[in-house]
């Protein structure tokens, strides 16, 4: 990979939106920084390698900064609160997320992996951009509750912080620029690909897929495809899947929007590692696998802007499948687990 020239690069979609566009000389992607290799059997990157082009010290920048709790106004809640390493960077056991003096948020934190090819992000896909993506839950009074200008003013007044800053975007105060910066170098490493599934996908090593798996690898490219594309396992897209007949509480989609075409449709999350993501919807209503497929099996509701996936012309609402079927979609599903990405110690908080 040639050398990217830093300072001649444009701000990029922060920059613009944000003061203090302040970058180095020369940076060269660091094949040591998490997740710099793409993998192979995956499409092109949204957020490109040399958007922001990834570096140690910069990355364990992002890392401290993503573990930080003083990010939140009381000191009590991280990113990494709500996104815990062990389960795919979800929230184990929290229907809703949990913020500052333990208020509850409206959705259910989704996991935090291969953001690096999503063009927007949330359930309702409201920001657009991975380095302004922070300033959601950071500002969100039911998650952190804080503002930008006092967690730089926290930033500048640390011991520690400004010192590692400058030797990443050289003299001078920590601005929102760097700040952003930095925490999606992070972010942008989080990058899934070595499942079971991949390895034999990619054929490396002996790895293989059972009897049941392959059987249940067949069903979801018939029957769960048309959402959960590509080898990311979702096509990104805003889907009403049957979950209500009526969306008064979270419109979904269309609160962004304000399209009554968008009311009920919600992103459509990946499947990779999903056997450890549980509680399932943008509301955590389902506890378990099981539960899911049964929805899709007998629980699909009608309303206007369900998906025509699940409305077939002349049969039931959803997608039938027997027990068997449901059994062996969930075998394959496992083999979506990535445990090297679970037990990377460099994604975890640092000492």
């Amino acid at each position: 990979m040639k050398p990217l020239v830093a300072a001649s690069l444009a701000c990029g979609l922060a920059g613009l939106l944000l003061a203090g566009c302040g970058l180095g000389d020369v940076v060269v992607p660091d094949a040591s920084v998490p997740g710099t290799t793409l993998p192979a059997n995956f499409p092109a990157p949204v957020y490109a390698l040399d958007a922001n082009p990834p570096t140690p010290a910069a990355f364990a920048l992002g890392r401290s900064l993503f573990y930080d709790a003083r990010l939140s106004r009381d000191g009590s809640v991280s990113c990494g609160s709500c996104h815990q390493q062990f389960v795919a960077f979800a929230n184990a056991d929290h229907r809703l997320s949990h913020g500052v003096d333990n208020r509850l948020g409206t959705r259910n934190a989704p996991a935090l992996q291969n953001l690096r090819w999503k063009p927007d992000f949330f359930w309702d896909g409201g920001p657009k951009n991975l380095e302004t993506l922070p300033l959601a839950p950071l500002t969100n009074p039911l998650e952190m509750d804080e503002t930008l200008p006092h967690v730089l003013a926290k930033l500048n007044a640390d011991a520690d912080y400004p010192r590692r800053f400058a030797a990443v975007y050289g003299p001078g105060p920590i601005d929102s620029y760097q700040f952003l910066r930095a925490l999606a170098q992070f972010t942008a490493s989080l990058t899934s690909a070595n499942s079971r599934y991949d390895k034999v996908v990619r054929g490396e090593g002996n790895a293989v897929l059972a009897a049941d798996e392959m059987r249940g690898r067949t069903l979801v490219a018939q029957k769960c495809a048309s959402c959960h594309a590509t080898d990311l396992f979702t096509d990104e897209s805003f889907r009403n899947n049957g979950l209500s007949q009526s969306f008064g509480a979270d419109s979904g989609r269309a609160h962004i929007t304000g399209r009554a075409t968008d009311v009920g449709r919600f992103k459509v999350p990946s499947l990779r590692n999903v056997a450890l993501t549980a509680p399932y919807m943008h509301d955590g209503r389902f506890g378990t696998l099981a539960q899911v497929l049964a929805h899709y099996d007998h629980g699909v509701l009608a309303s206007p802007t369900l998906d025509a996936a699940l409305r077939p012309a002349g049969g039931p609402l959803g997608i039938p499948l027997t027990s068997t079927e449901q059994a062996d979609i969930i075998a394959f599903l496992q083999t979506l687990t990535d445990d090297s990405f679970i037990h990377d110690s460099r994604l975890a908080m640092q000492p």
